[in-house]
């Protein structure tokens, strides 16, 4: 399915393994996910998502864990975000079962926030945290409206930050993300990055141009924003104008510009590393990776279903930083190993498009969510649209895990 890998001289290098000299505690160690065989669904969810009769192909455009891990939420295109409280108990995970019946939700959302326009974006506030309200904070940024801050645990709007064009009239950002220090928000626009200090709600900010001298740098409208998660002070940047951009976060000084995408670029995100970015496009069939380090050429491609969509597909890296996760249209979610670029596995999450893949942020689980627009011909009745329940829904995985005794003895064949 996936090309091959570039070689030993591209593979990555373990993030973990320096860590692992120097641990003094041989009590405890971390399990193995096997992420070579298929995981087993444990919560679904689909029918709170069809409420209303006049909008029954309500799909989803993703799910994003929060940074704690204590709950994830999800975008549909009835313009609402909801939070799901992941719940801790054991008997769930400990059997190869649903949570729920096949025609029933696992549980309802513990919060539904309503935007009044389509949004183009979401985030999770890095240091997101369940013991401390203060912290439980999402940003969202929707057409026709400034970048909103919403309360995770009542729903409320906590601030608006707003950006103003030529003409004084608010412009609405199409991509948003925190820096790691989550002291300042980055918004994408045409040709444009706006900067917003988070304690400074209101119409102050930043502005860059990503076009430098005569139309050098990076066109079009920037649609993804991400930062190194080693705090290197790097970050990049998608455009649906098939690039991709790295800045340096402090003074916005353009290091490179990536070209090699087919369509437009829609997610952009560092390995845990730091040292390689990964690319996803619309209309584009593989995911590219990029040495940062030397960005003359593309290390390896990885493919997936999504040549024939303009949906944002999004992929994610585990928390280990070894392996890769995407949806498709097809409904597969393919398992990438990210050493060598080789194909590891594959499972059927979903009846149609799977738009959102996530690992959690450390337990051997992961979200996705599904669905895609749907036209009816003529004399069709979108009321009499009949979906099942393995369409326009959002599932959690878990993935099978073993000790390091169990895994040394996987890996030497015994």
């Amino acid at each position: 399915m996936g090309e091959e890998g570039a070689g030993a001289e591209h593979q990555h290098q373990n993030p973990d393994s320096e860590s692992a000299e120097f641990t003094e505690t041989p009590s405890y160690s971390w399990p193995l996910v096997h992420y070579d065989a298929p995981p087993y669904r444990t919560h679904h969810f689909f029918k709170q998502f069809r409420t209303a009769a006049a909008n029954p192909n309500n799909f989803h455009k993703g799910v994003k864990w929060s940074p704690d891990g204590s709950c994830f939420l999800t975008c549909c295109d009835d313009n609402t975000l909801r939070v799901f409280t992941l719940p801790y108990d054991d008997s769930v995970t400990s059997v190869n079962t649903c949570s729920s019946a096949p025609d029933e939700d696992s549980y309802a959302a513990n919060l539904v926030a309503n935007e009044g326009e389509s949004v183009y974006d979401y985030c999770w506030y890095p240091h997101m945290s369940a013991s401390n309200p203060e912290f439980c904070v999402f940003a969202t940024t929707t057409r026709d409206h400034p970048i909103h801050l919403w309360d995770a645990n009542s729903g409320q709007l906590r601030c608006t930050y707003r950006a103003y064009d030529a003409m004084d009239e608010i412009t609405a950002a199409f991509s948003i993300g925190f820096n790691p220090s989550g002291t300042k928000i980055f918004a994408g626009y045409n040709r444009t990055l706006r900067i917003f200090d988070v304690h400074r709600p209101g119409r102050d900010f930043e502005q860059h141009s990503t076009l430098q001298g005569n139309k050098e740098g990076q066109p079009g409208i920037i649609s993804s924003i991400a930062f190194s998660p080693t705090h290197s002070g790097v970050l990049a940047t998608g455009s649906y104008s098939q690039t991709t951009a790295i800045y340096r976060e402090d003074n916005m000084e353009p290091l490179y510009v990536l070209h090699g995408q087919e369509g437009g670029v829609t997610h952009v995100q560092f390995s845990k590393d730091g040292n390689y970015l990964y690319t996803g496009g619309r209309k584009d069939p593989y995911i590219l990776c990029w040495d940062i380090r030397n960005t003359v050429d593309i290390v390896y491609k990885l493919y997936r279903s999504s040549k024939d969509t303009n949906q944002r597909i999004h992929f994610d890296i585990e928390p280990l930083g070894r392996y890769l996760g995407s949806g498709g249209q097809d409904g597969l979610v393919h398992i990438y190993d990210l050493q060598t670029g080789q194909w590891v596995s594959s499972f059927q999450a979903a009846s149609d498009t799977v738009s959102g893949f996530a690992f959690h942020p450390f337990l051997p689980m992961a979200a996705t969510s599904s669905g895609h627009r749907r036209f009816g011909g003529l004399d069709d009745s979108q009321e009499n649209m009949n979906l099942s329940g393995d369409e326009n829904c959002v599932s959690i995985w878990s993935f099978f895990s073993s000790t390091s005794d169990t895994a040394s003895s996987v890996e030497s064949g015994n």
